[in-house]
């Protein structure tokens, strides 16, 4: 086999994949819905089904008022719409649109990329064949720039109902309709169960970025969710098995363990380099294992910290995506590395992995629940949810699925942001030492991690303390000694008489000793006393003369004073005239 060329590798690498196609197309793919209800005009007033699209944010458990608009040019949203001078924001007080574009000529992700920034609230796709309606799934290669960034709900409808649309909007009716997922995810009681479809394979481009992000930042929504009781979590991994044929081919024991039964694809999609689907699959058995372990244990949480400091530790980039590191990190969170072991087994045996059949049996559909096709996957009680794979939209889709009146207070407060430093900190450093917590979050934020003052660092891995006595940041005065403390520092002027001013940077006494302070003082006795004197001989000064001028006044009405004329044109004032 190791003489082969490497056309004929191609060939045999097609051969496998067009079987694994095969063996996939046997399965049931189940497209998840919503409803839309058209309230006017008359004539178009009822609910239709429309697919929920792969990508931006579902507002599962809610609803959406808009208006559609058909656009005048660019009708498939393939080019910016700012190209053509259009423009999808409402007015004031106006309904938010819902932007109407047909299917064809351009990724799903770039129409709604494109309506999103022209100002659209969603996206409609009109289908451009009549078929049963398909899920609008993210492109594998091409066209991912905008994925991470696509917030705004999208929905594909079928080619009847978008041309029933397009011609009311023609005839210059107001199109009116309501986007309801209330009802996209059961909710049968006060529980949650829900499960996660990943990988550990961290070298396929924008989908493994997005992959991890999602698990940094709903790692410890997810861990208050189980430690609590509300919701019950498992990670399933999807693999694969090389048909007969090609059980000996050097791709399929590159790409598979225990002789052909549980293959994943190639990581660079290269055989002849990197590392290859076998060890993807390895790992994969791993974090499953360690689930099975911890779940035994009724911690089933630390699944989400080793898949964490795994990526961080482990990476493929750095040539460390080993078994050694693996145990490294389960090391680290004091876990029963036997058990994993034990449960993980000879992947180099011709007999079946118990796990991993498991796994391949809970891919294929159940009840409600498709086939799992589409990496990664959210299942809500066993509903498959469909969107952007953000922490605060998966975390509306989990909310949504317990019965009315029973939702945890989390569902209030962290899917709009409130309160997120209550979980796992935030996903920001945190560190306490001798009964002193610093954290680098902050509950005055919706996101982000800021490292505290007296501290640097990137606020999420880590914070360093400043050495501001080494920097010479404070505590530079004449005669002043700085001592570096955890997050601070601690300043000294010398002796006990002398206090420091952090404010100002400086030390002042704590007592007056100076002869010119005293005489100062001694100034100001003196000057306060003077005035009071004063004051008061004006005050006393002003009282007599207004007696005096009072006296003289009642006096007069009865006898004339010395010096007083009494002329007959005067008169003493009677008594009837006061």
């Amino acid at each position: 086999m190791g003489g082969r060329s490497p056309a004929r590798w191609w060939r045999c690498a097609l051969l496998l994949l067009l079987a694994l196609a095969l063996a996939v197309a046997e399965g049931r793919f189940v497209v998840e819905k919503n409803s839309l209800r058209v309230t006017s005009p008359a004539a178009l007033r009822g609910v239709y089904e429309c697919a929920i699209g792969n990508f931006g944010m579902p507002q599962y458990g809610g609803t959406m008022h808009g208006v559609v608009v058909y656009p005048k040019a660019n009708t498939k949203g393939c080019k910016p719409f700012s190209d053509s001078g259009l423009s999808f924001n409402p007015k004031a007080g106006g309904l938010p649109v819902f932007l109407l574009v047909d299917r064809g000529d351009c990724y799903f992700t770039t129409k709604g990329w494109n309506a999103q920034t022209a100002g659209a609230a969603a996206v409609l796709v009109a289908d451009d064949r009549a078929e049963p309606l398909i899920t609008m799934d993210t492109p594998e290669s091409a066209g991912k720039e905008h994925l991470e960034n696509i917030t705004v709900p999208s929905a594909l409808v079928s080619k009847r109902f978008g041309d029933d649309l397009k011609a009311a909007l023609e005839n210059g009716d107001m199109v009116n309709v309501l986007l309801d997922w209330r009802e996209s995810l059961p909710h049968p009681d006060e529980r949650v169960e829900y499960e996660f479809w990943t990988n550990s394979n961290d070298e396929c481009g924008a989908k493994c970025d997005m992959q991890m992000n999602f698990v940094r930042n709903f790692r410890g929504v997810a861990q208050v969710l189980e430690q609590r009781g509300y919701t019950q979590f498992a990670p399933h991994y999807i693999t694969w098995y090389c048909p007969e044929a090609f059980v000996l081919s050097k791709q399929c024991t590159s790409q598979c363990i225990n002789h052909g039964r549980y293959c994943a694809p190639d990581p660079e999609q290269d055989f002849t380099t990197g590392y290859d689907g076998k060890d993807v699959v390895v790992q994969n058995l791993i974090q499953i294992c360690l689930f099975k372990v911890a779940n035994e244990s009724r911690k089933p949480w630390l699944w989400w910290d080793y898949v964490h400091d795994f990526a961080i530790r482990c990476p493929m980039k750095e040539k460390k995506y080993t078994r050694d590191c693996a145990n490294g990190v389960i090391k680290s969170l004091g876990m029963d590395i036997d058990k994993i072991n034990k449960c993980v087994g000879d992947p180099d045996a011709d007999e079946d992995n118990p796990v991993l059949k498991a796994e391949q049996d809970a891919q294929i559909g159940h009840g409600s629940r498709g086939d799992v096709t589409i990496l990664p996957t959210f299942v809500v009680n066993n509903r498959q949810y469909r969107g952007k794979l953000d922490k605060r939209a998966v975390l509306r889709a989990i909310c949504s699925g317990f019965e009315e009146t029973t939702e945890p207070d989390i569902c209030l407060t962290q899917a709009s942001g409130v309160g997120r430093c209550q979980i796992n900190n935030g996903g920001c450093w945190k560190e306490t030492r001798n009964g002193k917590s610093v954290s680098a979050c902050s509950n005055e934020v919706a996101k982000g991690c800021k490292c505290p003052p007296g501290f640097k660092g990137d606020g999420i891995h880590s914070c360093e303390d400043i050495d501001e006595c080494k920097e010479r940041l404070f505590c530079q005065c004449k005669g002043c000694s700085c001592e570096n403390t955890w997050g601070s520092y601690e300043c000294g002027c010398g002796g006990n008489n002398m206090l420091y001013m952090r404010e100002h940077d400086t030390c002042i006494s704590k007592v007056a000793s100076s002869s010119v302070g005293w005489g100062f003082l001694w100034v100001i006795f003196f000057g306060l006393g003077f005035a009071g004197v004063g004051a008061y001989a004006v005050y006393k000064y002003r009282l007599r003369s207004y007696m005096d001028s009072e006296i003289r006044a009642i006096m007069a009405q009865y006898m004339p004073l010395e010096n007083q004329d009494t002329s007959s044109h005067q008169r003493p004032v009677e008594h009837a005239d006061i």
